[in-house]
């Protein structure tokens, strides 16, 4: 059975604990990568990320992209919306559709 996990800053996803999914708390871009690889290789169908987090390692992110699994999809934390996350729908619709058809 696949399971669901967030990481980011601890305030941001210490309530997704009392949903059952996995959390885990980073404080900086290194340890974010090796947790991120970690988790993504342990049975992770859906990784919950924090936007701020997401934008600081975007790079390590697009190794993802072409995978089917995990799932990394960026969330708001606590300091509010970056837009990261609506950038990264956008870009999977065009490339499912052809066009960006939210402008």
């Amino acid at each position: 059975m696949y399971k669901i996990a967030a990481m980011g800053d601890r305030d941001s996803i210490y309530g997704f604990a009392s949903l059952g999914v996995s959390i885990f708390p980073v404080d900086d871009t290194t340890e974010a990568i090796k947790t991120l690889r970690r988790i993504s290789e342990s049975g992770y169908a859906v990784i919950y990320i924090t936007e701020n987090l997401a934008s600081q390692i975007s790079s390590e992110l697009d190794r993802y992209n072409d995978e089917p699994l995990p799932a990394i999809i960026p969330i708001p934390g606590i300091s509010g919306n970056t837009g990261v996350g609506m950038k990264q729908v956008s870009r999977f619709v065009e490339r499912a559709v052809g066009s960006d058809i939210v402008k």
